[in-house]
Order: structure tokens, then C-alpha cells, then sequence
């Protein structure tokens, strides 16, 4: 499991030679982040595990300047995987890592003495969509019995949901494990699997590229999951309370006007977070996550939800022990904020 490679990692490299590492390395720079390394109090980095209009609320409330009104900016990076995020976000690279919750379960566990602190769900199940070869007018999830299939990373929330999913059902299929999570859709546009789990816009305009059809979302069959969370060394918490305050302000905010607003209205906002993609796509990507109640409108993890987590985690055979709700999840100030937002 990664935690204990972050924990080797704390070891052996200055937390400052890591940072420069990971920022050169693995993260991946967004055509509209800010560049470079600013030594700026009035902007808040956040490492995304994938850039996705799954994290719509994120991109809106910047462009409807929620986070200007707060008197901060973002700056955002793509991790390309919740290793990668909490691996910044360990070694200072990254104030906030965006990711599933199962990252700072991995690095609780693991010891760690500045454990990272989930303060903000945003998304409360699966964001992927099967994606075949072929397009199966009658597709039945049972056809991905002995199949190959591109899901995850083994121990992220997108391979250990499908898995419990597929287990749910009885079906067993042959995951494909030995590619990395921003590589697996160019992979299986190279002919590896029969099937590939993607996010969107990339599920709607991998289909009109007429490379793959959009099967099925997993969303739809996972039921209620905290699957992408915002999350901080406690730390960084204690002493940028103000920052954390502003980012749980902004994303609830924004994820108000997205229900609030029709799905073109909000498109027309963050398609130019999307290089390369159509108002049209971006509008069929929100539409297909509204149909799932994707988003939450308080982001104050539930205890059930945090405890279903933890059941798949278990299910996936990757959980050495289960964490205390309270030991990890901080919910006051989201409960807060969503009281505010929601009264007006």
C-alpha cells in the first residue's frame, strides 16, 4: 500500500527537495493553473487526482469568481492518481489534495504525524462510465464476465468501487492493473481490455471520436459513496483556517447556482477549463452526472457514508484496520458553511 511508501519516502528525502520533485514531476500543470512556485498568502494549491467536469463545482466557483469574493485564488494541478495528490500534499507541494478519502485512510494508518484530515466531500458516488468496443443496444453488466477490463488503480476508489460493484453482481472480470491511471484511456485506445472505466468529457468525446461507446455509468449501480474529498494536513487546518473556510465557501456556493442553473447555462462557465472540448460535451457531461445526484449540497462527510467506504475498502481486501470517524473527517466548518450558503 502507498502509505507505507510515503512513510519510507518522509524518511529518506528533505520534504523540500520532494516538494521540487513532485511539482516537476508528477504533477501535471492545467492549461488555466497558475504556473510556477509563488510564495503567494492569498492563493490556495490544490492537487486534483484527475482533471474531470465530475469536479465541476471546483471549476465553477472559480469562474463565477466565489473565490475572488473570498479573497483568495486557486491553483490548481493534476496529480494523475490519489497517490500522486497525497503524495504532494505530504511533502508541501500542494496545500490541499483533492482525491478519495481512502488516501488519508491509507496515510492514518500508516502512522504518519501530520496526518492529512478530510474537512469537505464534494462528490457521493462514482464519476466513471464503462466504455466498450462496440455498442451493445441491450448491454448487460454481466457481459464483462471473464473480460479485460481497465477500471483503477488497485487500492483507489475507482477500481475498489467497480470491484464491489462486479462482486454485488457476480461478476468477474480480468482487471488490467499495470497501467497508470492517467494512461489507461490512451491504452485502450491502443487495444488494451475489452472495457475502460473514464470520466467525463472524456467517456462523451472518447464516443464521438467514434473510438468507444458509453455503456453504463457506475455511479448508478455504487449507491452512495464519499468518493472525492477535499482534504489537509491538520497542520495547514490549524493554521490556514481562513483558507479552508474560503474553499468550502466557494465549491458550496457554486454547487448551489449548478443545481439552481440548466446544465448549457453552467457549461458555457467552465468550458474553458477543458481545452479541446465543445460547450455540447461538457453540457452532456453535467447532464449525466445531475441524472446521478453526484454532487453534494453539504459537504459534511456522513459517518455512514465514511463507514460504507470503509466496507469496500475491506471488500477490495486493502484495509489492514478500520479508522475512527473522528480521528480523520473534520465536519464543523462545512456544516457551518452549508448553513450559511443554504439559508439565503
Amino acid at each position: 500500500m502507498y502509505y507505507q511508501i510515503f512513510k519510507e519516502q518522509k524518511l529518506k528525502l528533505n520534504k523540500k527537495i520532494l516538494s521540487c520533485i513532485l511539482a516537476a514531476c508528477i504533477s501535471i500543470a492545467l492549461p488555466f493553473a497558475f504556473t510556477g512556485c509563488k510564495n503567494d498568502k492569498s492563493v490556495i494549491k490544490i492537487n486534483e487526482v484527475t482533471h474531470s467536469v465530475f469536479y465541476a463545482p471546483l471549476y465553477l466557483a472559480d469562474a463565477l469568481g466565489y473565490f475572488e469574493e473570498e479573497g483568495y485564488s486557486i491553483e490548481l494541478e493534476n496529480g494523475g492518481g490519489a497517490n500522486n495528490t497525497m503524495a504532494a500534499v505530504l511533502s508541501g507541494a500542494a496545500d490541499v489534495g483533492f482525491c478519495g478519502p481512502e488516501a488519508a485512510i491509507y496515510t492514518f494508518i500508516g502512522g504518519d504525524e501530520d496526518a492529512p484530515k478530510v474537512f469537505g466531500q464534494m462528490t457521493n458516488r462514482d464519476g466513471s462510465f464503462l466504455v466498450g468496443r462496440t455498442d451493445e443496444k441491450d448491454f448487460d453488466w454481466h457481459s464483462l464476465d471473464g473480460k479485460d477490463v481497465l477500471a483503477g488503480r488497485p487500492g483507489g476508489v475507482p477500481m475498489m468501487t467497480f470491484q464491489y460493484v462486479m462482486k454485488e453482481l457476480g461478476v468477474k472480470p480480468n482487471y488490467i492493473t499495470n497501467i497508470d491511471f492517467n494512461f489507461m484511456t490512451s491504452s485502450f485506445l491502443g487495444g488494451t481490455a475489452d472495457y475502460c472505466t473514464m470520466f467525463e468529457p472524456v467517456a462523451s468525446d472518447y464516443e464521438k471520436a467514434g473510438s468507444g461507446y458509453v455503456l453504463g455509468a457506475v455511479g448508478a449501480l455504487s449507491g452512495e459513496v464519499p468518493y472525492t474529498c477535499f482534504m489537509a494536513k491538520q497542520s495547514f487546518i490549524n493554521d490556514h483556517g481562513d483558507k479552508v473556510e474560503a474553499l468550502l465557501r466557494a465549491t458550496t456556493k457554486a454547487t448551489k447556482y449548478l443545481y439552481e442553473n440548466d446544465s448549457l447555462t453552467v457549461a458555457n462557465k467552465i468550458v474553458g477549463y477543458f481545452a479541446n472540448t465543445s460547450v455540447d460535451s461538457v453540457k452532456t457531461s453535467i447532464d449525466s452526472y445531475k441524472s446521478i445526484d453526484a454532487w453534494v449540497e453539504n459537504m459534511a462527510m456522513k459517518e455512514s457514508a465514511f463507514n460504507r467506504l470503509q466496507d469496500i475498502i475491506e471488500s477490495a481486501g486493502e484495509l489492514t484496520r478500520r479508522v475512527n470517524f473522528d480521528d480523520l473527517v473534520i465536519t464543523e466548518t462545512a456544516q457551518k458553511i452549508y448553513a450559511e450558503v443554504y439559508a439565503k
